[in-house]
């Protein structure tokens, strides 16, 4: 294995650890989702190159749409959740009142 597959595999696995086990806040649970997408992204453009192979250049490109999708929704779901409870804490949101 390679250094870049092992910087890649360890951001990602970073990243959900620290999704899974992090979760007091929904800014920081936001950043963790956002760096998860960064390291796909980065993995799937930089693969094809390193193996010399055609790349469809499609499949970088709709995950950052959906990458922007996500960041606008969470921040969306941020401003509002903060507006409404006072704060961003996690435990401060239940489904079953709304």
């Amino acid at each position: 294995m390679s250094l870049l597959h092992l910087s890649f595999y360890s951001a990602f696995t970073l990243s959900s650890l620290g999704l899974a086990f992090h979760q007091t806040q929904l800014i920081s649970a936001l950043l963790y989702l956002e760096s998860i997408i960064l390291s796909m992204y980065i993995a799937l453009s930089t693969l094809p190159i390193e193996n010399q192979t055609p790349s469809l250049t499609l499949i970088p490109i709709l995950i950052l749409a959906f990458s922007a999708c996500e960041a606008g929704t969470g921040l969306a779901i941020l401003v509002a959740s903060t507006r409404i409870h006072g704060s961003d804490h996690l435990h401060n949101l239940n489904l079953l009142q709304c």
